[in-house]
């Protein structure tokens, strides 16, 4: 029996992460990305350290109700300052390991959700 989701076409389904880049939907994409539903876009932050609110305005801009932020290697805590940024834009934050922010990603684009991923490569 095939378990695996059926995502539709045009979908940015991540297949692969790890060697410092991501397999996006048959893309390599080297270093760090913010990933949405229907498009991929590269993302300057090679660290947690380096996550600003500007670095996020493309996600601000889309408004997905759930983003989920991949932190490299471990979970680690977020400035309040891009908290708040997100929560006034009516973004909820979602912090986790990259592979974890990977997987979740995964789920809930296969159910249809409003979701975006802003992954640091690891």
């Amino acid at each position: 029996m095939d378990i695996t989701p059926v995502i539709p076409a045009g979908r940015q389904l991540i297949r692969s992460y790890g060697d410092l880049g991501f397999t996006i939907s048959g893309t390599r994409w080297d270093g760090s990305v913010l990933v949405f539903p229907d498009r991929t876009l590269s993302w300057s932050p090679g660290s947690l350290a380096e996550v600003t609110e500007e670095s996020l305005a493309a996600v601000l801009a889309a408004r997905p109700d759930l983003l989920l932020l991949g932190c490299g290697r471990s979970m680690a805590t977020v400035p309040q300052a891009i908290r708040t940024a997100l929560r006034g834009g009516g973004v909820k934050l979602e912090i986790m390991d990259t592979g974890a922010a990977c997987r979740t990603y995964n789920v809930l684009l296969a159910e249809e959700r409003s979701v975006a991923a802003a992954l640091i490569a690891v």
